[in-house]
């Protein structure tokens, strides 16, 4: 049986603030707030919880609010194995001013990761057996280097293990010659590794299938309000984003990552599966924390889902 693995290099918690108005120099006071534990991999983790899918986080914690989000995620039941650093577990601000309708979004780098600690994440990995899946999301704290994907990809090919990579550095495309499973980018993560303007739909799908080509097994392309495109070498599907006010975009794109991702692990349609992962992503854009599904059937009602041809 295989086993599931989320790894977030750069924990988070996420403070979520509403406000009527942000002005400077004054106190403002707040109509709301919520605090959550975070990191896209802890994310993707609680998804996969949600939708009956055990699986265990790696990563480096550090600090009180290190050990806040691993209690909070052995509440919920999903096991961790974090390798605990100096410093502290960064806390992030995002800000909801409902005056003008502005998200404003902080997000601080978090700590510094020792050589030592570096190397025993990378043994983490290497315990990983034939068959299991590794999701590897986010930014990369101080200290922890882009080309650890490079490594990790190698390792999990070697280990014929299924690679899920989420991250916006250019190294990903360093990554394709391992073949990983699935790639999930946004837009602008796709015009910058190939140092393009995109601006039509016959761009996304030709760098799309540019990745494909040089050895991604399967693509996620999140659009954010305009959809997805799933692609890989048998098809290629489009899914356009229902309509609803958007609250936080901070946590959309791991729910719709960690609800297809669910999907696959249970072998279900392909289109079905893009349809309630769009879903999913976008109720956790219409509210302040991530979603709890209660919506999702609802939401599903206003996606079509359409086959396009390859090139």
């Amino acid at each position: 049986m295989s086993n599931i693995y989320t790894c977030t290099f750069n924990l988070a918690i996420d403070l979520f603030i509403e406000t009527h108005s942000l002005k400077p120099f004054v106190v403002n006071r707040t109509q709301d707030d919520d605090i959550q534990a975070n990191g896209k991999g802890v994310n993707v983790s609680l998804i996969l919880k949600m939708l009956g899918i055990d699986n265990t986080t790696l990563g480096f914690k550090a600090g009180f609010t290190g050990r806040y989000i691993e209690d909070f995620l052995k509440d919920k039941k999903i096991k961790t194995k974090f390798i605990e650093v100096p410093g502290m577990t960064r806390i992030n601000v995002f800000t909801q001013v409902n005056e003008t309708q502005e998200e404003f979004k902080l997000v601080n780098k978090g700590p510094n990761i020792p050589e030592e600690s570096i190397v025993g994440l990378l043994k983490e990995i290497e315990c990983l057996k034939a068959g299991d899946y590794l999701c590897v999301s986010g930014s990369l704290p101080r200290g922890v280097s882009p080309s650890i994907l490079v490594e990790i990809a190698k390792r999990c090919h070697t280990q014929n293990v299924h690679l899920i990579l989420d991250s916006s550095y250019n190294e990903v495309l360093d990554c394709l010659q391992y073949q990983p499973f699935l790639l999930k980018p946004n837009e602008e993560e796709l015009a910058a590794w190939y140092d393009v303007t995109i601006d039509s739909k016959e761009d996304y799908l030709f760098y799309a299938e540019k990745l494909i080509a040089s050895g991604a097994q399967n693509v996620l392309l999140s659009l954010g309000g305009e959809g997805a495109y799933f692609i890989n070498e048998q098809k290629v599907l489009y899914g356009n984003s229902p309509k609803g006010k958007v609250v936080n975009t901070a946590c959309a794109g791991d729910t719709l990552l960690g609800t297809f991702l669910s999907g696959m692990l249970k072998k279900e349609d392909t289109a079905t599966v893009l349809r309630k992962s769009l879903a999913a992503g976008s109720s956790t854009a219409f509210r302040k924390g991530i979603t709890d599904f209660s919506d999702v059937a609802t939401l599903e009602e206003q996606i079509i889902i359409t086959e396009e041809g390859k090139k």
